[in-house]
């Protein structure tokens, strides 16, 4: 535990009343409502962290509205999603952000000229799942669905200091270490093994810039797990690909005072684990690849820095020495902690890092444009009313699945000459 300042506000938990700030953020809330998104795919419905969510997110009083935003392929899969989420207290809106309304819907904005179906993944559910908190929320948080250590504080921590007038925060992000249970071990290769090597090699490659200085402030800087105003919600871009968290934290950088910006310490924390993946289009692979390419283009764009061969290579030489050197601080962290920590299997993960760094830096002096979503204030001028509408497409989506739901009349042509006065609306099943 420690007390260290950065760049950024580090508000440390040095074991604070959880019940005090819950009571604290229920007055706060009264006159700014507060919001959960979850963008999700279905199949984390079928695994144990989102029903943990789900069951913990019930006794969140100081959370007003749960939006989901949902991948599902098929009607049926999308009515169990509105289903399993049916016992939140909260009002809840589950997005089917593939579905026929939601892509009709889009694809006006489309004929408009503002494309967002071109854009796939976590960042169109995001940036949808943002149009509509806005609507209901003055502050959202935002965290992923496959959390294995979830608890109440998470959202807590993350909203309190937007809601509290006295800090004047816009923007919050988690960090937290990364520590695995079966088996006991440190996790979070990409931050651990690619990102924290690389902040140190841009920096002794291209001297001190101001924006890796703010980035190496993080201590978590992939955390999915942030809040923001609804205001700065409408204002910020949403990356479209892999490197969403990064891009975000630019996005950030570029609109927000640092002295806006908070980081909160959500303890020991855990999710779901990807492959490597074989190649630099796979797997984690395919997120340093990503990440790669934000961190070379907003240095373009914000620190006016020229990008050649050379200075790749120079990077990739750098890089090695300093994932080597951190690899030999995380194996004597482990075994000191008591932890499982194959030395030989992280040496050859951040070798395959090293090798992210000279392919897709090629592939970004071929092409360093971005993949950003255009943010809502944009889509708004285009269609002043689209959260409204976006809104009743998920409204209409959920009725569908009530009234499927409704109990059909039994025997209405043996009524004895009575009339069956129920209603559809008395004939709802409750969950």
């Amino acid at each position: 535990m420690d007390y260290k300042q950065e760049r950024i506000t580090t508000i440390h938990d040095f074991g604070c009343d959880i019940s005090r700030l819950e009571e604290r953020s229920l007055e706060l809330t009264r006159d700014t409502p507060t919001a959960v998104l979850i963008p999700s795919l279905y199949d984390e419905l079928e695994r144990p962290a989102l029903s943990r969510i789900r069951d913990h997110l019930k006794d969140c009083a100081f959370v007003n509205t749960v939006v989901v935003s949902l991948y599902a392929d098929t009607p049926e899969q999308y009515a169990k999603a509105v289903e399993f989420f049916d016992p939140l207290p909260q009002k809840t809106h589950i997005i089917w952000e593939n579905g026929p309304r939601v892509i009709a819907l889009l694809k006006q904005l489309q004929d408009k000229g503002l494309d967002i179906l071109m854009h796939r993944g976590k960042g169109r559910a995001v940036w949808l799942g943002l149009g509509l908190a806005t609507l209901h929320a003055g502050a959202i948080a935002l965290h992923d669905a496959d959390i294995i250590t979830y608890d109440r504080a998470y959202p807590l921590k993350l909203l309190f200091p937007l809601l509290e007038p006295e800090f004047g925060f816009a923007f919050t992000k988690a960090y937290y270490a990364r520590i695995g249970s079966e088996p006991r071990k440190i996790n979070g290769r990409v931050t651990r093994l690619f990102v924290a090597p690389l902040l140190h090699s841009l920096m002794d490659v291209w001297g001190h810039r101001d924006y890796i200085s703010y980035l190496s402030a993080y201590r978590y800087p992939l955390s999915g797990e942030f809040a923001l105003t609804s205001d700065l919600a409408l204002t910020t871009r949403i990356p479209a690909n892999w490197g969403l968290e990064v891009g975000l934290l630019a996005e950030v950088y570029r609109n927000v005072a640092l002295k806006r910006i908070a980081q909160v310490d959500l303890g020991t924390f855990d999710h779901k684990h990807q492959d490597v993946g074989q190649s630099p289009s796979q797997g984690l692979q395919k997120m340093c690849r990503d990440i790669l390419h934000s961190l070379l283009r907003t240095l373009t764009e914000t620190e006016q820095v020229v990008i050649g061969k050379d200075q790749l290579r120079s990077l990739r030489i750098k890089f090695r020495r300093e994932a080597q050197d951190l690899a030999r601080q995380y194996f004597v962290d482990a075994k000191f902690n008591g932890l499982q920590y194959d030395r030989h299997k992280e040496e050859n993960t951040l070798e395959r890092f090293e090798e992210v760094i000279i392919k897709a830096g090629d592939q970004y002096l071929e092409d360093p444009t971005g993949t950003e979503i255009p943010d809502w204030t944009r889509a708004l001028a285009v269609m002043p009313d689209l959260r409204q509408l976006l809104g009743q497409a998920v409204a209409d989506d959920m009725q569908e699945v009530i009234d499927k739901r409704v109990l059909p009349f039994v025997n209405l042509g043996e009524n004895n000459g009575h009339e069956n006065h129920s209603s559809a609306e008395d004939l709802v099943f409750t969950s």
